[in-house]
């Protein structure tokens, strides 16, 4: 039998953006205690405040700055999972971009595709958060990321997401 959730919504925030309700099918992951069903993609402030997302992943193509990544959190009222480089962005500045993302309250980083797996091998010995390592295709070397010491996948392969998905 399917429980029945009193829901109030208001007047003001009547128009907020819902995850579909096909998400709470899902078992989600438990990160520290707190279950992840959904994830929003964006750095938009507006969105990340108007969704009924259970987490945000916030990367974008620039160089990973703090400032950014501080501001997120702040107005995020869920877990944030902050980008840390990977493209131009990498080795010793990515390290020192995901312990100040700890620092600061992020839930886990995350590293870009191109990031070599000795980077994130540097990383994992000074973080108590999860490293969510990007793959974008099958041809990349997804156990490297794993043994390294990547704790979780973000498939970002567009259309071809299902099929990488399934290869893994």
């Amino acid at each position: 039998m399917k429980k029945e959730m009193p829901t109030y919504n208001g007047t003001l925030r009547s128009h907020l953006l819902n995850v579909p309700e096909c998400i709470y099918e899902c078992s989600g992951i438990c990160i520290f205690g707190r279950r992840i069903k959904s994830l929003v993609f964006s750095t938009d402030i507006a969105i990340i405040k108007n969704i009924n997302t259970d987490a945000v992943i916030a990367v974008y193509p620039f160089t990973p700055q703090p400032s950014i990544a501080q501001a997120i959190m702040a107005v995020s009222d869920v877990p944030v999972l902050v980008g840390v480089g990977g493209g131009l962005t990498s080795g010793e500045r990515s390290v020192r971009l995901a312990t100040d993302a700890e620092d600061r309250g992020a839930f886990g980083v995350v590293v870009n595709a191109p990031l070599p797996p000795e980077v994130i091998r540097k990383m994992k010995p000074h973080l108590d958060i999860p490293i969510v390592a990007t793959v974008v295709s099958v041809n990349q070397d997804i156990s490297a990321r794993l043994d390294a010491g990547a704790d979780i996948l973000n498939v970002s392969a567009a259309a071809e997401t299902p099929a990488v998905v399934a290869a893994i």
